[in-house]
């Protein structure tokens, strides 16, 4: 077979590495500036990491109101939290994850997901978004 390459695949090992260094790289997320000095970026990333540990698994939306009503300093505002965001999971300290729902996703922040009351939480979560999909009928016409 042609793709083989006289039987040693040599064609197909060519595809595959071509096809497997195709992917981009990821972004340095530790390259991200903060857009404030270090000590203050510290502050408000810790008053950020206390407000997702205590409400468990947040979108980016929710974890904005409760910012809101922490009141926390510094923040400016919900494009400046986003980016202390991805500055804070360029250093570790969160973790983003996706949850699939049919066709949609959604995804969440957390501090730690190996910590058994956020587990529960993200299972809860899930079993709440697939009670709210909508199963289609479908009517039958002959």
């Amino acid at each position: 077979m042609w793709w083989q390459g006289g039987g040693n695949g040599g064609v197909l090992k060519t595809f595959v590495r071509y096809m497997s260094n195709s992917r981009k790289r990821a972004p340095n997320l530790r390259k991200i500036n903060p857009k404030v000095p270090q000590q203050e970026a510290a502050s408000i990333a810790e008053a950020l990491y206390n407000v997702i540990r205590q409400h468990g698994p947040l979108s980016v939306s929710n974890t904005w109101n409760h910012a809101k009503e922490a009141s926390i300093n510094g923040l400016n505002s919900k494009t400046h939290m986003k980016i202390m965001l991805k500055w804070m999971m360029g250093r570790h300290m969160l973790k983003l994850f996706c949850n699939h729902v049919g066709s949609n996703k959604k995804f969440f922040l957390s501090t730690l997901p190996e910590e058994p009351h956020i587990k529960q939480a993200i299972e809860a979560m899930e079993l709440k978004a697939k009670a709210e999909t909508p199963t289609k009928s479908r009517k039958r016409t002959r």
